[in-house]
C-alpha cells in the first residue's frame, strides 16, 4: 500500500492491530550499533539524552496520575534536565511509587517495546508511542518541552505514516534499542553525581526521605531494572 494514499478504515485497523515482519537481522544489528553510537560518545549523549528525559518525566507524570495524584506539570530544560509537579499527598504509596517511576521509565518502556517487537506490532509501537508523546504535551509547562516533545511526536508520527514497512522496522527497533541501552546510563551517572555530593535531591534521596530506605538500596534498584530490562530485552530483539 501506497504510505502517501489515504487508508480506508479496515487498512488503519489492520496496519494499527495487525502484525508486519520481522527485519532482517542485519537491520537489527545495524540499529543496535546506532543506538550505542547515540548512548555511549559523550558530545552525542549530551543531545540524545532529551529523549530519555521525556520518557523519564513522563514516567513520573503516568504514575502519578495512575496512583490518583493530580499532575500540574512537566518541564523538559535544555540541559537534558526535567521536572514533573504533581499534587497529592506528600508521603504514602502514590507518592513514593511516582518517584521510583522516573529512572525505571526508559528501560521498563524500552522493554515494553522489546515485547510488542517480537510480536511483530511494529506499526502499533509508533501509533502508541506517537499518542503517548500527545498526552504529554498537553502537560508540558515551557517553551523546550513544547518544541522537544512536538519534534519527537512528529518524527514518530512522520515514519508511521509516511514510510514503508523497511524504515519503520528499523526506526522501531533503533528507538527500543536506545531506551534499553540509554535507560542504563542515568543510572550510573547518578552514582558518579552522589558520590561528589552534587545530587542531594535526586529521585534516589527524595525516595530515602520517603521510606527511610538507604539511598543506596534504591540506586541499586534502578540499576537493577535498567540491567534486567536491557538483557530482557535484548534476548526479544535478537530472538535468542
Amino acid at each position: 500500500m501506497n504510505p502517501l494514499a489515504t487508508p480506508s478504515l479496515p487498512e488503519l485497523w489492520d496496519r494499527l492491530f495487525g502484525t508486519q515482519p520481522d527485519p532482517d537481522l542485519w537491520v537489527v544489528l545495524a540499529t543496535l550499533v546506532a543506538a550505542l553510537a547515540a548512548v555511549l560518545p559523550h558530545a552525542v549523549w549530551r543531545v540524545s539524552r532529551n529523549a530519555v528525559t521525556i520518557a523519564h518525566e513522563g514516567g513520573h507524570g503516568l504514575v502519578a496520575l495512575l496512583t490518583g495524584r493530580t499532575l500540574t506539570g512537566i518541564r523538559l530544560h535544555s540541559d537534558t534536565s526535567g521536572l514533573t509537579v504533581s499534587r497529592g499527598k506528600p508521603h504514602g504509596l502514590g507518592m513514593i511509587l511516582t518517584a521510583a517511576a522516573g529512572y525505571t521509565a526508559p528501560p521498563l518502556l524500552g522493554l515494553g517495546g522489546a515485547a510488542l517487537l517480537a510480536a511483530g506490532h511494529i506499526t502499533a509501537l509508533l501509533w502508541l508511542a506517537t499518542a503517548l508523546l500527545l498526552v504529554m504535551l498537553v502537560m508540558i509547562r515551557n517553551a523546550y518541552g513544547v518544541l522537544t516533545v512536538l519534534v519527537t511526536g512528529g518524527l514518530f508520527l512522520a515514519v508511521s505514516w509516511l514510510t514503508g514497512a523497511q524504515v519503520q522496522a528499523a526506526f522501531a527497533y533503533a528507538v527500543v534499542w536506545f531506551l534499553l541501552l540509554g535507560g542504563v546510563r542515568p543510572a550510573f551517572e547518578l552514582q558518579a553525581k552522589r558520590r561528589r555530593g552534587n545530587a542531594g535531591d535526586s529521585d534516589a534521596d527524595q525516595l530515602s526521605r520517603l521510606t527511610n530506605v538507604p539511598p543506596a538500596l534504591w540506586l541499586f534498584l534502578f540499576h537493577a531494572v535498567s540491567l534486567c530490562s536491557l538483557i530482557g530485552g535484548t534476548r526479544w530483539l535478537l530472538d535468542l
